[in-house]
């Protein structure tokens, strides 16, 4: 087989990857490990910010996305009983969207398809070769057959524990990691939800979130140990801990717990992002903790990077923004790590904090409650930096 860009991994930066080189008619091949029932039904967060919004109704994967979508102008922070309310239409003039990202990958699946796009689903990529010459391959498993995939460039977008990320020496990558001593026990319930957006609370016994999917079905958070095991949470101690983290702060149905499960959190950051032939996008690249939700936004910001740079190589010869894609890439991971690092120290409760680190913490919500300057930055960050 024979194509312009190889790409691994069919989540959310590889397929939107493959769409957008189509539009420049530039080829592509996706190869997936997974059946695509699997892909469609793996559940992750998702939580859009303004532009990854328009993009996809742009490229006209949003038809169900403006009919099914949750658009919130804000989120509410919830401390001491009272909810404060960060305008984000009105400080910043944006929108965020909740669309499971399971929903956005069927759409871009079909879109993809419907166009002709190739994709190859149980396909396990297993090496990458030349990726320092003038053409690479990579090599993959499918139908029971060893198959090879010839390619000007590949694009890495199988996430951390994919192939693509070791495929760079250790001499030449540097990975940047943070654990935190905490982990986010997630709850869907068959309830309404406690409000009309996302509230973020902030408690002595540890963070909640509060979120939705639907108007009848919650997606819920709590702070717990990184190996707490959900069987320990029956839906009764679940209910009466989200209350009281809400403090009172407003009324929270209870409903049937359809899944619970544990997410430790962690920080991840690898340099370079490109190496060769080969450009890493998305989680393979990147992890932040869910706590500023800018997994899925930073992995379409790469793959509009990497786009915009083939285009120029395939159209005018150019392999300035090639050349630059890392660096252009890591100024917006690193200021997206930065909020998230922000929203999550200042609403969860660290195992060797003080009393002084308390107080900090209220402070800071406090100046986030009451001044415009405040609350404008963190609207800024969590809609969406422009990617310009």
């Amino acid at each position: 087989m024979r194509t312009q860009v190889g790409i691994v991994g069919a989540g959310p930066a590889g397929l939107m990857l493959s769409l957008l080189l189509q539009r420049e008619g530039i080829s592509s091949v996706v190869l997936e490990s997974r059946s695509r029932a699997y892909v469609e039904q793996r559940v992750r967060a998702g939580l859009l910010e303004q532009w990854a919004r328009d993009l996809l109704i742009e490229i006209g994967a949003g038809e169900r996305l403006q009919r099914e979508g949750l658009v919130h102008d804000g989120i509410r922070l919830s401390c001491g009983g009272a909810l404060h309310h960060i305008d984000f239409r009105r400080l910043v003039g944006r929108i965020v969207t909740i669309y499971d990202q399971k929903e956005v990958v069927k759409d871009l699946i079909a879109l993809l398809l419907d166009r002709g796009g190739q994709i190859l689903f149980e396909a396990e990529a297993t090496a990458l070769d030349g990726l320092g010459g003038s053409s690479s391959v990579i090599a993959f498993r499918h139908g029971g057959e060893t198959r090879a995939l010839a390619c000007d460039v590949v694009a890495g977008c199988d996430g951390f524990h994919g192939i693509s990320r070791p495929a760079i020496p250790d001499g030449v990558l540097t990975v940047y990691e943070r654990g935190y001593p905490f982990g986010w026990l997630g709850i869907l319930s068959e309830s309404p939800p406690a409000s009309d957006e996302l509230i973020y609370a902030y408690h002595e016994r540890g963070f909640a979130l509060f979120s939705m999917r639907a108007p009848s079905l919650s997606r819920l958070y709590l702070q717990c140990d990184p190996d707490e095991d959900p069987a320990r949470w029956p839906d009764a101690r679940i209910f009466d801990e989200l209350r009281a983290r809400l403090g009172g702060s407003c009324a929270l149905a209870e409903g049937r717990v359809l899944q619970k499960s544990v997410t430790p959190m962690r920080s991840v950051v690898v340099e370079p992002m490109q190496h060769g032939r080969l450009f890493l996008a998305g989680d393979s690249a990147h992890i932040q903790p869910p706590t500023g939700a800018k997994g899925m936004n930073l992995a379409f910001a790469d793959v509009v990077f990497l786009s915009r740079a083939l285009a120029l190589h395939y159209r005018h010869g150019r392999t300035d923004a090639l050349d630059a894609y890392s660096r252009t890439c890591l100024d917006r991971v690193w200021k997206a790590q930065r909020f998230s690092w922000f929203m999550t120290q200042l609403l969860h409760r660290f195992p060797d904090e003080t009393a002084f680190d308390r107080r900090r913490q209220l402070a800071d919500i406090a100046y986030l409650a009451g001044s415009v300057a405040a609350s404008t930055a963190l609207a800024e960050n969590y809609s969406g930096l422009p990617l310009e």
